[in-house]
């Protein structure tokens, strides 16, 4: 006999990947996608990933083990790696694995520079304002210029220039940045005697709300998963409004009922406290599989198709919830914690944090359900 299996899951959809993708690609015209896919694909693994975008123009990863595993799982387009190296032997790997190579600090650029084996595609990364990595105009142009131009001497075609948005998800916190990059680029193209060069400004956020910056790469992350790059999702900027689909599901079922009279608490710390007499689900998930612990009582959980609030602490391996009203819910019913009927974002904004969070904090004990063509 075997035991039965804990009924937590999380299902990753690699269709809702591809719709995503499409829905991204008519917004973007005719500048290339770099499928954003660090954090192992924002925690749908990267195995995955590689199908769900195939038909993205570039994978972008954060370090060389992820651009390792999409090698091996048939990936052959470009890979840039976004933080770049932080070894000699991190640019031999590169250039072994056909990888593109991100500058994002002087210290980097000299590494490159003093290396034997470098790969040969680059981009320099800008700092116009997000004030974390990349280089920044206020040292002066012509040591920016000069570095640059000693970068493209080692290269068989000149390095691309990027930069990151600290705001393009409000109405005008955008604006500063955006101008400051157009400022430097015709003089940085003029001093490096080049006609042109290739930019990658727009990450989720610009993709939707800023389409003069678009470029020639965009660098779509969240959007690609299902999720709202907008802190302040109304109906037009939630991820369905978007025309987004959720590509996990984190479901569960309710595995015992607590029948509890009026002033009796619930769970850690006695946090919950019933007004009335109380009929109490507890579920089979908790913040060891990736729930956040924050959460707070009301917080939306879909039980056997209909919407019901978190009820009491979330505790290591469990969730109470209130099924008073829902008395058609008992022992077994299926239950849904993030997914088609409860976006990631609602319960992301409930617990004050983003959807990224939740989507790269599921634990390797939930068990993953790969599914594909239920679209």
């Amino acid at each position: 006999m075997h035991p039965m299996p804990r009924p937590i899951a999380l299902t990753i959809q690699i269709d809702a990947m591809r719709h995503n993708l499409s829905t991204v690609r008519r917004r973007v015209g005719e500048a290339r996608i770099w499928a954003v896919a660090k954090a192992d694909g924002y925690g749908h693994g990267i195995a995955n990933v590689v199908q769900g975008f195939d038909q993205a123009d570039g994978l972008a990863v954060l370090d060389l083990a992820e651009a390792q595993i999409a090698r091996q799982h048939g990936w052959s387009k470009p890979i840039l790696m976004i933080e770049g190296a932080f070894s000699a032997d991190d640019l031999a790997q590169m250039l072994r694995l056909n990888a593109t190579a991100t500058i994002t600090t002087m210290e980097q650029a000299e590494m490159f520079l003093a290396a034997d084996f470098v790969p040969q595609a680059v981009w320099i990364k800008l700092n116009t304002g997000m004030n974390r990595l990349g280089f920044s105009a206020s040292a002066g142009i012509e040591p920016l210029a000069a570095m640059i131009a000693r970068i493209n001497a080692r290269l068989a075609k000149p390095a691309g220039l990027m930069m990151h948005f600290a705001c393009a998800d409000t109405e005008a916190g955008w604006r500063d940045q955006f101008q400051e990059f157009h400022r430097l680029l015709p003089i940085l193209q003029q001093r490096l005697g080049l006609q042109s060069i290739p930019v990658s400004l727009s990450n989720s956020a610009a993709v939707f709300a800023l389409p003069q910056a678009h470029g020639d790469w965009v660098r779509p992350g969240i959007a690609l998963y299902g999720g709202t790059p907008f802190q302040d999702a109304d109906a037009g900027h939630a991820a369905q409004g978007l025309g987004l689909v959720p590509a996990q599901q984190l479901t569960s079922r309710v595995i015992a009922i607590q029948h509890i009279k009026a002033g009796d608490t619930v769970g850690y710390g006695a946090r919950f406290r019933a007004a009335r007499a109380s009929r109490i689900g507890v579920i089979a998930a908790g913040y060891a599989d990736g729930y956040p612990r924050a959460a707070p009582d009301g917080t939306p959980v879909w039980v056997a198709g209909r919407q019901v609030p978190i009820a009491g602490r979330v505790s290591m391996d469990l969730i109470t919830v209130d099924l008073t009203d829902h008395p058609q819910a008992d022992v077994g019913a299926p239950v849904e914690l993030w997914g088609d009927a409860v976006p990631i974002d609602v319960v992301a904004n409930a617990c004050g944090t983003i959807g990224y969070e939740l989507m790269t904090r599921v634990t390797p004990r939930v068990p993953r359900k790969i599914v594909d063509g239920q679209r």
